[in-house]
């Protein structure tokens, strides 16, 4: 977001205490006892763009995870065909943990549109823990396809017998749907890590996870080929091996969720970029302490600011204002902000 040009908030910010203090000199030069101060100042509105902007956010991410659930109905359609025309048991699995995977992805596209919800009755600080939830649920999922598929492959790999004849050319349909997967994982990925969504990040590791797989298949196609006698042996030890990778990603998946879930101190930048928003606001002396909750799309910030100590508390009160549009305004992630007001001495730091 860009922010919003050096000046504008100063200028806001002095035309509403001029306001204040011209109300109040006409006051006493007209004998008008009544008190200016005592009218609720003016609220500062949020420019347009701070909307625009979350809007944005759930449109690329509901964009990027919509073509992930198409490139996986396509490889589900291909793996199918084949399944049908060759008969090889391994495109079948293959399409059909896919088939599982398009459900998945349709449950974290739900939880990035409600996760943009403004807040309500129900909940006052907005539904943005809908998008981290939903991740955690994910990479348990992954966990547990992981640990099951380490059992029974364990105990099928001395049950089933060698595999009969392969055509070559058909290991090329899991490795085109592997690259298809990585590709999109990496796309994924990169977007999720740029919009903070961990639900996303996880996501992208389920592709990923998807990727292994296919290229597995297709390797395992290749060695059923290649040395008939060995393939029972090999397919399996290869799953084994997809299987720790995916309780390894899974792990990695519900741990970053679990952090936003559990309101873990985010990344120092953020605090950073906050009080460099508080600090352009005229008025503001000196910023104190900085709290932050971030979950999904939604940041919730607690500012204590400094301010004149021979300032009213209507003048202190249209600073905090303008201190929480600055803060939205250069990032409109930030749903809320509570600003708490102190008297700046110097010498007290």
């Amino acid at each position: 977001m860009t922010p919003s040009p050096p000046g504008r908030g100063e200028k806001s910010l002095q035309t509403s205490l001029d306001s204040l203090s011209v109300q109040h000199v006409q006051s006493v030069q007209t004998n008008d006892h009544s008190d200016p101060f005592r009218e609720f100042p003016d609220p500062v509105d949020l420019p347009e763009t701070v909307d625009r902007a979350r809007a944005d956010r759930t449109s690329r991410l509901v964009g990027v995870s919509s073509v992930g659930v198409a490139v996986r109905l396509l490889v589900i359609a291909v793996e199918l065909a084949a399944f049908w025309a060759y008969g090889y048991s391994v495109l079948l699995v293959d399409a059909v943990a896919s088939l599982a995977d398009v459900v998945a992805s349709l449950a974290i596209i739900i939880a990035i549109k409600i996760a943009e919800r403004p807040p309500d009755d129900d909940h006052p600080f907005g539904h943005g823990r809908f998008e981290p939830l939903a991740g955690m649920q994910l990479g348990i999922l992954i966990c547990l396809l992981g640990a099951g598929v380490i059992g029974q492959q364990f105990f099928a790999v001395v049950t089933q017998s060698t595999a009969g004849d392969v055509f070559l050319w058909v290991a090329a349909i899991p490795f085109a749907a592997a690259v298809l997967f990585e590709a999109i994982c990496r796309l994924i990925l990169r977007i999720g890590r740029r919009e903070h969504s961990t639900a996303l990040v996880s996501e992208a590791y389920h592709y990923r996870v998807d990727a292994i797989t296919s290229l597995l298949a297709a390797i395992g196609l290749l060695v059923a080929a290649a040395v008939p006698n060995f393939s029972n042996l090999v397919d399996h030890l290869s799953a084994m091996i997809l299987a720790a990778i995916m309780l390894a990603l899974g792990a990695t998946a519900v741990w970053q969720n679990v952090h936003q879930l559990l309101d873990r101190v985010p990344d120092p930048k953020w605090f950073d970029r906050v009080r460099a928003s508080a600090e352009k606001v005229e008025g503001v002396r000196d910023v104190e302490k900085v709290r932050m909750q971030c979950a999904g799309p939604d940041a919730h910030v607690d500012i204590d600011i400094e301010v004149d100590p021979r300032q009213t508390v209507s003048e202190a009160h249209v600073i905090t204002q303008h201190v929480r549009a600055q803060i939205q305004t250069d990032w409109p992630a930030v749903r809320e902000v509570v600003v708490h007001v102190e008297p700046y001495f110097d010498g007290d730091h």
